[in-house]
């Protein structure tokens, strides 16, 4: 009689309840970032501002997670009178790569297949530190990616963060200053 009784029981739990999908939760790595043109805190020299040549500074980085297909990479200024300002947009960097050199052109393509997007001054590649008072922190981050990402050129930086969702494996940050 319990058996049956059991066996009741059970069925009705298999028809009403859900299944327990529990979904693995990717633990993203963190990868180190560096330039010869200046150190974690330190002052960015005036030669790659906004005041000075306005040319990107080398950006290089650890060796990604197994797995890692491309890199992409975000320069944004969280000190801006009107919020995060974004200098520079760079992703489908090749996942084999360990940096950017310095004074990379603004074309949309390079010849690696490294894509640029569009800075907040509404121009492709790199926009240098040029703020309009006080002492800025410039955030130079990089990720590394599962995937391609099948976006153009042009893209913002929240175009380029929504398209990321899901496929980091890994990140980290450089962050300079620059003060007027």
């Amino acid at each position: 009689m319990y058996y049956i009784v059991a066996l009741g029981i059970l069925a009705i739990l298999l028809v009403t309840c859900q299944p327990c999908v529990c979904a693995k939760e990717r633990v993203i790595e963190k990868l180190e970032v560096t330039s010869s043109a200046f150190k974690e805190g330190e002052m960015i020299p005036k030669k790659y501002s906004g005041y000075g040549e306005n040319i990107s500074p080398d950006i290089s980085w650890s060796k990604p997670p197994i797995g890692t297909k491309y890199m992409a990479m975000i320069c944004e200024d969280p000190d801006a009178p009107v919020g995060i300002w974004t200098h520079w947009v760079v992703f489908n960097i090749p996942g084999k790569s360990r940096e950017l050199p310095e004074n990379i052109p603004p074309h949309e393509a390079l010849a690696d297949g490294t894509i640029q997007g569009m800075n907040d001054s509404r121009r492709i590649g790199y926009d240098g530190p040029r703020p309009p008072f006080g002492n800025h922190r410039y955030y130079f981050k990089i990720y590394a990616l599962d995937t391609r990402l099948n976006i153009g050129a042009r893209v913002t930086r929240d175009e380029l963060l929504k398209a990321m969702e899901g496929n980091i494996l890994a990140e980290g940050s450089l962050m300079g200053r620059y003060a007027k």
